[in-house]
């Protein structure tokens, strides 16, 4: 019996492409600039997965529409050679020499991916396609934990893949985050600068920050505004509080302090999942004696009550569609008149995905599904005690006299028995 071997030889990639794909964990969701690589490196990725795969094991390229799958499984076909694969024309699927079959299909009948368990999955032009894709994908990989590869243009936030490229850049479990841009494709020398120069003069600029820098256009049902988001983003400083905001949560959410120096900067960010007893006694620590606003609903109420008999300016806050409505307002016009200032992170991504709308008893104010608002609500919170303080300072500068010792120096507070 004669065996033939072949050897892959992976493509070359610039350093930035080649991390967003070719790594460690499960899902990496990227956004791409056009012509930044991001297709080439898919085929590549997804290729290497199947042919370390064995007979019968199913791989899949999802794209927005099946006309564009098609287009992926051409560029497969002249990227491999022909004694290793065989093409099902009429299905749309390869199937490779050592038996496993790398299928291609359209999103625009997300039915039609059910059915195979995907042992890995490319989503193409994710930013494109339908929420329902993801559900579909998701579902076939669950049975052989496979790994995903999502890539697209920005395409504003009301879609998946932004959605889910904010979680990565988070940091949740599994998970990471690319951003690549047209300059690093220039840097990494697969596209000349001329052309990038060319595109910006003659594309309107909301459209280049999308294709060429990854760059979100507005969306309409965000109520802070994207760009009064960007420009309130400034260093943590390293002045002490003069308020603390406090979102509380054990398991599903997070607890998350913030803390407002005197000039409205954020000056500690505090964030975390523990039991109560713990919760309650790392928050003395934080707090001591600067007053703080913690969130008194539900089971936040015993917590707030516990930390009264201990601290000297605690005060709890009730969360109702109304309250949090008069909340978020306030939030609204510290960002929109660019007030408030606090470093990139967990508070700035939770801005960016945080929705309103209106309804019959008034404007409801709320993350997406699957997204936490416990670092905007902190820093509301931690306003709102600003401004109780404060009122008549529009400057948004605090008395020096009210200093207080920045609890995220150190320092212990014990509770008593």
């Amino acid at each position: 019996m004669t065996v033939t071997k072949f050897v892959f030889t992976r493509p070359w990639m610039y350093e930035k492409q080649r991390k967003a794909f070719f790594n460690n964990q499960r899902y990496s969701w990227i956004e791409g600039s056009t012509k930044s690589g991001k297709t080439v490196a898919c085929i590549a990725w997804l290729f290497e997965q199947a042919i370390q795969g064995k007979p019968g094991w199913n791989y899949l390229w999802i794209a927005p529409i099946y006309p564009q799958a098609k287009i992926a499984f051409r560029r497969f076909k002249r990227g491999l050679p022909d004694e290793i694969w065989k093409a099902n024309e009429a299905e749309l699927f390869l199937t490779l020499a050592n038996g496993a079959t790398i299928w291609f299909k359209g999103g625009d009948n997300p039915d039609s991916i059910y059915g195979e368990d995907y042992h890995a999955a490319v989503i193409d032009e994710a930013s494109r396609c339908k929420d329902e894709v993801w559900t579909a994908v998701r579902s076939t990989l669950t049975a052989t934990q496979g790994p995903v590869r999502a890539i697209g243009n920005v395409k504003g936030r009301g879609n998946f893949h932004y959605r889910m490229c904010r979680l990565a850049e988070g940091g949740a479990p599994n998970m990471s985050y690319h951003k690549i841009t047209a300059i690093d494709a220039v840097a990494g020398g697969i596209v000349p600068q001329e052309e990038i120069d060319d595109a910006r003069r003659q594309l309107p600029d909301h459209v280049f920050r999308e294709l060429y820098l990854a760059e979100p256009a507005e969306d309409g049902n965000n109520p802070f505004g994207f760009s009064n988001i960007k420009a309130c983003i400034g260093d943590m400083s390293d002045e002490p509080p003069v308020v603390i905001g406090v979102d509380l949560a054990e398991s599903v959410d997070w607890t998350v302090a913030v803390g407002l120096d005197r000039q409205m900067r954020v000056c500690g960010v505090d964030r975390f999942q523990l039991p109560w007893p713990q919760t309650k006694q790392r928050l003395a620590d934080l707090i001591r004696k600067t007053p703080a606003l913690v969130d008194q609903t539900g089971v936040g109420k015993p917590v707030v009550a516990d930390l009264q008999t201990v601290l000297s300016d605690v005060e709890g806050f009730q969360f109702t569609q109304s309250s949090k409505q008069e909340l978020m307002g306030l939030l609204v016009v510290e960002i929109q008149q660019h007030r408030v200032s606090y470093p990139e992170g967990v508070i700035s991504q939770e801005l960016e995905v945080f929705e309103y709308e209106h309804t019959r008893t008034g404007v409801r104010y709320t993350a997406p599904q699957g997204y936490h608002d416990d670092a905007v609500c902190a820093l509301a919170l931690a306003c709102k005690a600003y401004r109780d303080r404060f009122p008549l300072l529009s400057a948004a500068i605090a008395p020096a006299e009210i200093l207080r010792v920045s609890p995220w120096l150190g320092g212990n507070f014990e509770f008593g028995d």
